[in-house]
């Protein structure tokens, strides 16, 4: 008999459901997926149609800072699963299915890594996430989001899946010719200090300022960009294309004119560019603060990592592809190699297991 289960989360990322359809097409269970809103206005993604499985749940949101909060209505009846598994943490609908809707169900939290909160943030973080404590598992985003996991909520199980997502189109596109004495980096995701946009163009810059033949492509949305780019001086500005923000089906052709994906987060749960990079065939360099760094990149394997927030670091590690050609050819291919352990198919199997290890209780 096929389990049941149902997934909550936030809004439907092409990401997440390229791992759903995967997902779906198990014969071991029958799925539903129950998302809280039907967009985000920081990740203006092209709308699709959402496949039979898939479900917006009436409701609004609110927001609280930099957090949005939901609050929805209409929830499926719980009785009809065998097993519920949570995207959602903070939001008034979430703690409501943790505390209430959940206490004799079998439920699984699967998240990202949590940021280090201090004073009284800390205080409400942590009975936010007491709930956690309640259960039946654990599923980290990545090596480096289950070590905190575990480490906080030690009495429940606890597992490590990375994002798995579509990267065929990846694979298929070929690297577009051109300059072969030139060296093109390439950074993909919102243009703001979190994402350590500032580090990087500053990081550019005195790479630039050598004379070296170099150029940086950037793809995403504009938000602090104009500003960052005032700092520059205008022989390093005439050296950086903005691509502005592409729909995904648009980004292989971007990635395939690169020789480099940098990543330079303060802060990233995951970062599933770096996973799209690998898909590519590009090298990684990416901040120590990056989970997917922990999983998808092997030091000096197929990239390099830097120290969070230090610029002449990350300089050091741009300088290394320029002055070693055929290093970016080399770490590429282990790059494609890599990616072949994290397409959506992949991290079906790893639910499965999981699903399959609680019905053996």
């Amino acid at each position: 008999m096929k389990a049941r289960v149902a997934f909550f989360s936030v809004v439907p990322s092409p990401y997440q459901r390229d791992f759903f359809h995967a997902l779906a097409e198990r014969h071991e269970i029958s799925l539903r997926v129950f998302y809280l809103e039907a967009s985000s206005p920081d990740s203006p993604w092209p709308e699709k149609p959402l496949e039979s499985h898939e479900e917006i749940l009436p409701g609004f949101w609110c927001s609280l800072g930099a957090a949005r909060l939901h609050i929805n209505w209409r929830l499926p009846n719980l009785a009809d699963f065998d097993v519920v598994v949570l995207n959602s943490l903070i939001s008034p609908t979430a703690q409501w299915l943790m505390r209430f809707r959940l206490k004799n169900k079998p439920w699984f939290f699967w998240g990202e890594h949590l940021r280090t909160q201090h004073g009284w943030r800390k205080m409400l973080h942590n009975a936010l996430i007491a709930p956690l404590n309640n259960a039946i598992g654990i599923v980290g985003i990545g090596t480096r989001a289950a070590a905190d996991y575990g480490a906080r909520f030690p009495g429940v199980k606890n597992f490590s899946i990375p994002y798995c997502c579509e990267l065929q189109s990846f694979l298929d596109t070929p690297h577009t010719a051109k300059n072969s004495n030139e060296t093109v980096f390439i950074f993909c995701g919102q243009m703001i200090a979190r994402k350590g946009v500032d580090l990087l163009l500053a990081a550019f810059g005195l790479v630039a300022a050598r004379k070296i033949n170099v150029r940086l492509l950037l793809v995403g949305r504009e938000a602090e960009l104009p500003s960052l780019l005032q700092k520059l001086d205008t022989s390093t500005r005439e050296k950086i294309f903005y691509a502005g923000f592409q729909p995904p089906e648009d980004l292989p052709r971007y990635f395939a004119q690169a020789d480099v994906f940098i990543l330079p987060s303060r802060y990233d749960g995951w970062g599933v560019v770096v996973n799209q990079a690998l898909g590519a065939g590009l090298p990684v360099i990416c901040s120590d603060a990056v989970g997917a760094g922990h999983d998808l990149v092997a030091e000096e394997v197929n990239g390099l990592k830097f120290e969070t927030d230090d610029a002449n670091s990350l300089a050091e590690k741009m300088e290394r592809f320029v002055t070693e050609p055929a290093l970016s050819a080399r770490m590429g291919e282990e790059s494609r190699r890599i990616a072949a352990d994290f397409l959506p198919e992949k991290g079906a199997e790893k639910w499965i297991e999981i699903f399959q290890s609680i019905g053996n209780q």
